[in-house]
């Protein structure tokens, strides 16, 4: 039940973070709120007003709800984890509901696995709506820093430069297309133009695919 509970926080803090990244300034009603979440306007009084015990939020009875800069770091990185998952689902062969899925993914998302999908997915900027992906925390920005240097995708790879594949996000019919010559720790070399050298073989891969493969520099 805690876990449950957990995430209700989550998702009120979320989308607290979804009306500040509208109006930093402005008060949140609970009934705005209530709307938003489909939630009674007494179940998100009730939510809110444990969340500013918790010091997640600042609330003022009939003037709204703001987050605290506690509550800002919190509901930033859910809607971060939340926009990357989407983006991660966008990339692989998936072909359910992408935000309710990435509802469930964002709570199961910790520091760790987040400092990974950012680099597996090549620190992107936007989700597949065009929204802002939020910055990560200052811990987490440090520790995606000090991996990232060594890794890349593969159509950021410059000419010449030789690598090992680290991750593949492409569906599996390309990934049986190209067989050994792409798999997991092959080790391939731009040659400019698209074109490859993987494994003793040259193969031509588009900008579309390169992308969505990430490789460790050597």
């Amino acid at each position: 039940m805690a876990g449950h509970f957990q995430e209700f926080e989550d998702e009120y803090l979320e989308t607290m973070y979804e009306f500040y990244e509208s109006d930093q300034h402005s008060r949140v009603r609970t009934g705005d709120l209530a709307e938003r979440l489909g939630v009674s306007p007494a179940s998100a009084t009730e939510m809110i007003q444990r969340l500013s015990v918790k010091g997640f939020i600042d609330y003022v009875r009939y003037k709204g709800a703001q987050l605290t800069e506690k509550g800002l770091i919190h509901g930033r990185t859910m809607k971060r984890r939340h926009r990357l998952a989407e983006v991660l689902l966008e990339r692989i062969p998936f072909d359910g509901d992408a935000h309710e899925t990435a509802c469930r993914l964002e709570h199961a998302i910790d520091d760790d696995l987040e400092v990974a999908l950012t680099i597996l997915l090549g620190d992107p900027e936007l989700d597949p709506s065009g929204r802002e992906i939020p910055k990560p925390s200052k811990n987490i920005g440090e520790r995606i820093s000090k991996k990232v240097s060594g890794y890349a995708s593969l159509l950021s790879l410059p000419v010449g430069q030789e690598a090992s594949v680290a991750g593949i996000l492409v569906s599996e019919e390309l990934v049986g297309f190209f067989g050994e010559r792409l798999a997991l720790g092959s080790v391939i070399k731009s040659l400019g133009s698209s074109k490859y050298e993987a494994n003793g073989t040259i193969i031509e891969v588009d900008s579309g695919i390169s992308e969505s493969i990430i490789v460790r520099l050597n």
